[in-house]
């Protein structure tokens, strides 16, 4: 088993205030996303306006607390003025980022009345691409949340919403530096920033309550960054409140320590662009602290490609994203027509669980910085779906425990344990990552409610070859009692839960684990979910 690992946790050492926009899920038409998961006339527990009641009524248990919509790549050809009113006369459009035809039978007004309905505030992402107009960003914003009175507003009103949906983030664009975006500003960070600058400007004063959000690079991999992220910044740091993160971390299939390990990856990223803008804010002579938000994220195996031998990063980039073939064809999506199939399964439940919680964890980690969070599969992860039914698969049990047990002061953990190192590898011409050393095979994090009492501290055992004995010393919480520990794993790594079969894997709780003079000794399963309850006695 090894050497005995340790986790201290200390009432002292505070991180910051967790929000609770920290653990939301990401939203676009993509596939069968929008239409087959989230709308479906035709299913038998569609609602009025066609919304499938029991993806709503598994995303309501779930707690989920945001959602970014309607994209995404989608929304940089995509115009909102197009998508509302009676549907039979809305206008159907090529929506050339994913090759589909879009009805706009969902649009507007159905992606906000969809999340009211599941009980999730919405992150609202606009057209900056094709759409220069500043205008277009004032009548958004008034259609959506003013009261009445004006043209936008009263259009609202007779198209059946009365009170406005009071939208409070909104995102200027969507990866606005990839070549892959229409419109994109990739060679203009500058003209970005401006543009941004003067949208947000416009936008708070139709409605001051509002944030914004202004993007930075798409991926720490990407050859410009972090030059653009700098750029963009400087222009607009006194009018936005947020920067819009993306990063999708890969590993060659079966490399557990490349997977589990790729959180290092992600705290890089967010500690460059905290200096980053630590670093503007001074030099803006500003009193703001920017706050950071990665409304796109995922961690997931993928096999490695043949290098392009003298082609650079960027000229490979550039290769991928300029094709224009005659033969491309745009197909229609018919709701009903999603497939039996869980989407979106590259693994076994357990390590796609443990692969997007990790990353999760690291958040938690920066949570006095990092704000918001949108898991690119987090819809499926809260509510495995087909065509006709609805499951948790094992990503749920971790994603709600974050949600129900990670609220109050982020809390530093003091670990010491076995390492670990990732040897560099390459996945693509712009995906190859450097050597990391001295990973902990315990990755941690750890939540103070002081309102409800309760200290709650995760635990991922990355460890792939054993179990791991652990002690946590929570001495310094005087007058605190152990609740339980919770354990999730899978001896069986390909294993999934279904419809069918529900409970292949499911948590449990540890009755081994003790706890004696505020330290408590537990075993962790190999490659294990953990979360450790503590509670306030009573005076």
């Amino acid at each position: 088993m090894g050497k005995k690992a340790t986790i201290t946790v200390h009432p002292s050492f505070r991180i910051g205030e967790i929000s609770p926009r920290l653990f939301g899920a990401f939203l676009e038409p993509i596939g069968a996303l929008v239409n087959g998961m989230m709308y479906n006339p035709k299913h038998p527990t569609a609602d009025d306006k066609g919304f499938r009641s029991d993806v709503i009524a598994a995303l309501k248990d779930s707690g989920l607390p945001a959602v970014r919509l309607p994209g995404g790549n989608f929304v940089s050809c995509w115009d909102w003025k197009d998508s509302i009113g009676p549907v039979r006369q809305r206008k159907v459009h090529l929506d050339p980022a994913w090759h589909q035809i879009y009805t706009n039978e969902v649009g507007h007004d159905e992606y906000l009345q969809w999340a009211e309905r599941a009980g999730v505030e919405p992150l609202y992402t606009i057209n900056l691409g094709t759409n220069r107009d500043i205008n277009d960003a004032i009548y958004i914003v008034e259609y959506t949340n003013h009261e009445g009175g004006t043209y936008w507003s009263d259009l609202r009103r007779k198209y059946g919403r009365e009170k406005p949906y009071g939208v409070k983030l909104w995102y200027l664009g969507n990866e606005m530096d990839g070549p892959w975006q229409l419109g994109s500003w990739e060679l203009d960070p500058r003209g970005y920033g401006i543009f941004a600058n003067e949208v947000s400007k416009a936008m708070k004063w139709v409605d001051g309550s509002i944030e914004t959000a202004v993007c930075v690079s798409c991926s720490p991999l990407i050859c410009h960054y972090p030059e653009w992220d700098m750029k963009v910044l400087e222009q607009c740091y006194e009018t936005v409140d947020y920067i819009s993160m993306h990063y999708y971390h890969v590993a060659p299939p079966g490399d557990f320590g490349a997977l589990l390990g790729g959180s290092i990856y992600y705290e890089d990223y967010i500690n460059t662009e905290i200096a980053l803008c630590d670093y503007l804010q001074t030099k803006c002579r500003s009193d703001r602290k920017m706050m950071l938000s990665f409304d796109e994220y995922g961690s997931h195996p993928r096999p490695a490609s043949n290098p392009s031998y003298g082609y650079s990063a960027k000229a490979n980039l550039h290769r991928s994203f300029y094709k224009f073939s005659p033969d491309t064809k745009y197909s229609r999506r018919d709701p009903d027509q999603m497939g039996s199939g869980m989407m979106m399964r590259r693994q076994g439940d357990m390590l796609a669980a443990l692969g997007n919680t990790s990353v999760q964890l690291a958040f938690l980690r920066h949570a006095d910085r990092v704000k918001i969070g949108c898991m690119t599969g987090g819809l499926h992860a809260l509510c495995a779906a087909d065509r006709d039914h609805v499951w948790k698969s094992a990503s749920y049990y971790p994603y709600t425990h974050l949600i129900r047990y990670g609220r109050g002061i982020s809390m530093q953990t003091a670990v010491d344990c076995e390492t670990f190192d990732i040897p560099a590898y390459f996945i693509d011409d712009g995906t190859q990552f450097k050597t990391r050393e001295g990973i902990p095979f315990l990755d941690t994090a750890a939540a103070l409610d002081e309102n409800a009492g309760e200290l709650n501290i995760f635990v991922i055992n990355r460890k792939w070859d054993g179990d791991m004995s652990a002690e946590i010393d929570v001495s310094g919480f005087a007058g605190w009692k152990f609740v339980e520990h919770i354990e999730m794993y899978s001896e069986d790594l390909d294993a999934r839960n279904s419809y069918d079969q529900p409970n292949v894997i499911l948590p449990g709780v540890n009755k081994n684990t003790s706890f004696e003079n505020g330290k408590l000794n537990a075993n962790l399963k190999r490659l294990s979910w953990n979360v450790f309850r503590f509670a306030k006695e009573a005076n």
